[in-house]
């Protein structure tokens, strides 16, 4: 494990950037692959404790391929196909090295409690309206769709660090 918290921070910001992106560019299983060996580095060089983090990115990765799957079903989201049924597998490891961010390289935002109902309605469609430009999910009706993306990122993420801080303490600022 890396001790510095900084050198933790930049590693795992790189980690999240990078496994963004080619989820992106490369939307599939390949890419998820890709996020699992992130994930076993991020295990390795950046978590202090590995158990509880573990059971925090799985809540998460669920939640947040629960509420991508429900945009799917409603129109929010599309793909190029039209027939997603299921979350894609490239979006849940999205989720995934997303989670580890709220523990690392974007613990700061919730020390502010005001700060996540304010960012993520921005960050959250941002994020999604990017992944548009480059191809890999589509907005159907962009303007609704960011609206909605902005109200579930505006109760999710504060909700994960609500959880964050009442269950998984060790996690916490």
């Amino acid at each position: 494990m890396i001790r510095s918290e900084t050198a933790r921070n930049i590693l795992n910001f790189l980690l999240f950037q990078t496994g963004w992106l080619v989820c992106v560019l490369y939307p599939g299983l390949l890419a998820a692959g890709v996020v699992v060996l992130f994930l076993i580095v991020h295990f390795i060089l950046v978590s202090q404790h590995r158990w509880v983090e573990a059971q925090f990115i799985g809540f998460g990765t669920v939640v947040g391929g629960v509420l991508d799957g429900i945009w799917f079903h409603t129109g929010v989201l599309a793909d190029s196909t039209g027939d997603v049924m299921l979350t894609p597998i490239w979006l849940v490891a999205i989720w995934a090295i997303f989670m580890t961010t709220l523990c690392h390289s974007l613990q700061w935002v919730g020390r502010k409690r005001w700060l996540p109902w304010v960012l993520a309605p921005m960050a959250g469609p941002f994020a999604y309206w990017s992944a548009s430009q480059l191809g890999a999910v589509e907005l159907p009706m962009m303007n609704l769709s960011l609206v909605a993306l902005a109200l579930g990122w505006m109760v999710v993420f504060p909700l994960l660090l609500l959880v964050r801080n009442a269950l998984y303490t060790e996690l916490a600022s």
